[in-house]
């Protein structure tokens, strides 16, 4: 029998934390964890406008404090942790467009400062943080057309530099780092979701391109393990053959094996236990994980599931205390966070599943 490079952990080792609610409702915000802080920037408001308002928690003593605004008022930017800096990227502003605007809060000063801007406004960047330095890739920029760039942020000459464009232009997409490559799936092009699958080899400096995702798939999401990439659930277009059909929920899961260069086909047992879309997907405990989201029922879902890579199976965990969709989902090595998101309106939920140290 293959023994798994990480033990995989029991489903009641898997447990909700539910911190105190954040004292400003959001949704599209912007989470950064640093050093046992987590810090939540900007979003949506309840009224639909973005905002500059900046909240800490300290996650051990589950307390909230304020932080100095925003000086650019954004929602969806991407933003990661450099040293003792938070940098913030683009984004959205008031009158739904595209931000160029770079800014970083200084931790030590408790201030915030402009930084050199990306040079095209650009909003659904996604981004990556590797020994110092941050790439920047895709976007939707003013015209609302996707981009293919690539940028790479040197704090020390506060300078933006391009690098080799993606070879599909996409915003919103899902970035993992693995050794000396940025791993890019899905995203959109305007409406029409993307099923391209892309690696950037910062050493080489160049993209290479891997099998599409299978199947086309809006509100999907991904996650990595120790050897694969799951691209899961999501909204099914109909096809172009089928002109009857409604846009649907799906359970799909396809998992692309990196030692074989295959995305595996599909089995029945493999399909998440539940249709869902617009959710939070992460890797706990040697588990892929799918918590919340929207599926064929008016309110968004409770159940929270894994894979357990041993069983080949999904495992209900303990559902999640505030149902909602659209979070702002955070991982680090033991906690996945779900921020803010959707219940009714924006909600100001945070909670984490943990993982409970063996003993």
């Amino acid at each position: 029998m293959l023994v798994p490079e990480m033990a995989v952990s029991s489903v009641k080792s898997l447990y909700w934390e539910v911190f105190p609610p954040m004292p400003t409702r959001r949704v599209y915000c912007t989470p950064v964890y640093h050093e046992g802080q987590l810090y939540v920037v900007g979003g949506c408001s309840e009224t639909g406008l973005p905002l500059d308002t900046v909240e800490v928690l300290d996650v051990a003593s589950q307390t909230w404090a304020p932080l100095p605004a925003l000086p650019t008022a954004r929602a969806g930017a991407t933003a990661v942790s450099l040293g003792k800096r938070l940098l913030v990227i683009g984004g959205m502003d008031a009158e739904q467009s595209p931000l160029s605007s770079v800014e970083a809060y200084n931790v030590d000063e408790g201030k915030w400062e402009k930084k050199a801007n990306l040079g095209q406004p650009s909003m659904g960047i996604t981004s990556v943080e590797k020994e110092g330095k941050v790439y920047a890739l895709g976007g939707m920029g003013s015209d609302t057309s996707p981009q293919a760039l690539v940028r790479v942020y040197d704090i020390a000459k506060d300078q933006w530099q391009p690098l080799p464009s993606m070879p599909t232009p996409r915003y919103g997409a899902s970035s993992f780092l693995r050794g000396n490559k940025i791993y890019v799936l899905g995203g959109r092009q305007g409406k029409l979701p993307i099923t391209a699958f892309e690696a950037f080899d910062l050493e080489v400096k160049s993209w290479t391109r891997f099998p599409c995702i299978p199947s086309r798939r809006a509100f999907a999401s991904c996650a990595m393990t120790d050897k694969c990439f799951f691209s899961l659930g999501g909204l099914q277009q109909p096809g172009p053959h089928n002109f009857y059909s409604r846009p649907h929920f799906v359970s799909a899961v396809e998992v692309y094996d990196t030692e074989l260069g295959i995305w595996n086909k599909p089995t029945r047992a493999s399909r998440m236990r539940e249709k869902r879309a617009d959710f939070v997907a992460g890797y706990l405990g040697g588990r892929v994980i799918a918590a919340g989201g929207l599926g064929n029922q008016p309110s968004p879902l409770a159940s929270v599931e894994s894979f357990n890579p041993v069983k080949k199976r999904w495992e209900y965990l303990a559902p999640l205390p505030n149902p909602r969709c659209s979070c702002a989902g955070l991982q680090t090595p033991h906690m996945l966070f779900l921020i803010g998101g959707v219940a009714q309106g924006p909600s100001n939920a945070v909670e984490a599943l943990c993982l409970r140290e063996s003993v």
